[in-house]
């Protein structure tokens, strides 16, 4: 072999190598829309303290839990509620062991600043329809959405499901369900509390009780075949204090 072809060669595999290094040191994480800004937070910040980039999408748990059980190139999952979680790992698309419970949530009524009520009292006599003024309901879709799976819970646990079934406006995610609502479309909407507090265009009108829903747990797992080191880091980093106080800082309480 000649020196050239040598040379080019070992450049080939050096840039190779180089490039695989990168793509390692680069991590995907599939989360539910309502961590959005939180997480965008929180890469941040990992990204001045180790240079490392991290690369979120954000959509509806169902929907991503649905990518990465078809493969989808993601280092770690995170979603709003159990039942996806469970969905993935019954297909084997995560590491096992790696599933832990990272955060919690709670479910409001958000109405529009201009809304004449400062505070309902939801009740199985409650006129929602008096009350949404010709609007609908904003929810994420009860079909497949969690926040929208825990509205339903609610609703029927405070009976008003049957009330509100058909005055629903389904949305693809929560965030979905908020923009409704901040744009006066919907006159009610049913949020986790963490997304009404973001927003400066809605206010919370009332708080579901916690024992009309199941808890609202958002469990975190690695991907498998994508267990990368890099992976690996940004995954306890995310259960570290650090992550944990800028959780808290947009309204999640965190597990111990």
């Amino acid at each position: 072999m000649s020196r050239k072809l040598v040379l080019a060669t070992a450049a080939v595999f050096s840039l190779f190598s180089i490039s695989a290094s990168a793509a390692d040191n680069n991590i995907t994480v599939f989360a539910a829309s309502s961590l959005t800004n939180a997480l965008n937070d929180i890469a941040a910040k990992y990204q001045q303290e180790t240079g490392v980039k991290t690369t979120l999408s954000f959509a509806s748990s169902s929907a991503l839990a649905r990518q990465v059980a078809l493969g989808a190139p993601a280092n770690i999952y995170l979603s709003a509620n159990e039942k996806w979680m469970d969905y993935v790992e019954q297909q084997g698309a995560v590491i096992d062991n790696s599933r832990v419970d990272v955060l919690k949530n709670s479910l409001v009524m958000v109405a529009p600043t201009d809304y004449p009520q400062n505070n309902i009292s939801i009740s199985a006599s409650w006129d929602l329809s008096k009350a949404l003024d010709g609007t609908r309901l904003a929810v994420g879709n009860p079909d497949n959405v969690p926040a929208g799976r825990y509205a339903k819970q609610s609703l029927e646990f405070m009976h008003l499901w049957k009330q509100a079934e058909p005055l629903l406006a389904r949305a693809n995610n929560v965030r979905s369900a908020l923009v409704l609502v901040e744009r006066g479309e919907a006159k009610l909407g049913i949020v986790y509390k963490t997304d009404a507090e973001i927003s400066k265009k809605v206010k919370i009108v009332a708080t579901f009780p916690e024992d009309s829903h199941k808890p609202i747990t958002y469990p975190m797992a690695l991907v498998k075949g994508n267990d990368t080191p890099a992976a690996k880091a940004f995954y306890q980093y995310l259960q570290h204090d650090e992550a944990k106080a800028i959780f808290k800082q947009y309204g999640f309480g965190t597990v111990k």
